[in-house]
């Protein structure tokens, strides 16, 4: 089983920069693609950005592209999500996510393991 933990969350105003961090367990980390979603109140869990399993391909949602950078070090097993020019409506619980085919994906369901997610607060 693969254990996924983020952190790096915390309360900043707009603005500012923040980065997120997520580790994930296991020896073939580096076959994951990863990505980062958020959960807003009242809303549904949407995506944010999404990491091919080499590094080599990224999607964004458009709420964040030229903002958010997402990157990755297999060596620590670690995967970031540089966030810039924050705004109130980034204010969510972001959640980090693994996907074992290595499959590139903006969907959920293409996603296997779940971390518990990060709370992220923008002040205005």
């Amino acid at each position: 089983q693969v254990q996924v933990v983020e952190s790096g969350g915390g309360l900043v105003q707009a603005g500012d920069s923040l980065r997120l961090s997520c580790v994930a367990s296991g020896r073939t980390f580096s076959r994951y693609a990863m990505g980062w979603f958020r959960q807003a109140p009242g809303k549904e869990r949407e995506f944010v950005a999404a990491l091919s399993y080499t590094g080599g391909s990224t999607y964004y949602a458009d709420s964040v592209e030229g903002r958010f950078t997402i990157s990755r070090d297999n060596a620590k097993n670690t995967v970031y999500l540089q966030m810039t020019s924050l705004k109130p409506e980034d204010t969510a619980v972001y959640y980090c996510a693994a996907g074992r085919y290595g499959r590139v994906s903006r969907v959920q369901y293409e996603y296997d393991y779940w971390g518990q997610g990060t709370q992220v607060t923008v002040s205005s």
